[in-house]
Formats: structure tokens, sequence, C-alpha cells
């Protein structure tokens, strides 16, 4: 029997738990007016040389983009540093895609109780000069079905306001 030691518990394997999740993100945006399709290309780039990026799910007009991470606090409750990465991987290409989308990262929340924070609220805390100014990080809680705002730009835009939830608190 193969080691799934990285595997998420309860689950058939990790690429369903992420399609699982960014279906409850769609689900939520619909809800919201807006429709987002699945693996949405959009050319990226440092330069004038550009090259196409599936973001998790992603929309033209309302030009929405959102990567959708449904990472825990480890069995520990220590610091995912791994998955940590790849949320910052998330910044990098948000901070590379045009700026007419709307950025989303829509996240779990994963409250570690020892810590009295959630991944978001630790990352946002830890990570914060990594996230572009124009990105928003939504909190889905998985037990509640509530989305809250993490982290919001969007009370500062004109030109859409669709989708976006009231800041938490």
């Amino acid at each position: 029997m193969a080691d799934n030691t990285h595997q998420r518990v309860g689950a058939v394997s990790n690429a369903h738990v992420g399609r699982d999740f960014e279906s409850v993100a769609q689900e939520y945006f619909r809800g919201e007016g807006v429709l987002l399709g699945s693996n949405y290309a959009v050319a990226v780039g440092v330069s004038a040389e550009k090259k196409n990026r599936q973001f998790d799910l992603g929309s033209g007009e309302p030009p929405v983009l959102v990567e959708c991470k449904s990472h825990r606090w480890t069995a520990g409750g220590n610091v995912p540093s791994a998955k940590i990465t790849v949320w910052n991987e998330a910044m990098y290409y948000f901070h590379l895609a045009p700026p007419r989308f709307r950025k989303v990262l829509f996240v779990l929340r994963d409250l570690n109780e020892r810590r009295g924070e959630t991944l978001a609220g630790y990352y946002v805390r830890n990570y914060g000069h990594l996230i572009p100014k124009a990105v928003e990080i939504l909190e889905y809680d998985d037990t509640t079905g509530e989305v809250s705002a993490v982290l919001t730009t969007a009370s500062t835009r004109t030109s859409f306001s669709a989708g976006a939830p009231k800041p938490a608190g």
C-alpha cells in the first residue's frame, strides 16, 4: 500500500480536494452574480514576452481571477511552510496579471486554537509584504458555509463590486 503521508485524511486524493474546493468558490461567486470558468488562461510576464497561465477560476466580464487554496495547519499545529510557498507563488502570478482583473485568493478557514489565528490571518501578518495591493483574500468556513474577507481592496474600487463581501468583524 502506498504511503499517503501528505494526503488529506479521508480524501480520495489531494487533486479531488482541490477540485471540490474550486467548486465551492465557483458556487460562492455564482451566488454573488459572477460566473467563473475553470482553468482560466491569462497572458502574464515580466517583460513584453508573455505566456498563458491558468488560474483556478476566472472571467473576462467582469474581469476576475481566483486562486483557490484549501490548505490547513499541520496536524501538529505548525505552519505548513511548503503550502505557504504555493500561496507566495499565487501572489507573484497575481502581480503579473493584467491590472484590469479583480484578484482573489479564496482559502479555507482553518483556525489554529493554540495560536488563536487562522492560516489566512497568519499569512497576511507574516507575508503581507508579498501581497500585491489589488489582491483580496477571502476565507471560506466549511462548517458554517460563510465567506469572510481577511484582506480586501474592493471598498476602494468603483468599477466592480459584485462578489465583494463585507470585511469580517
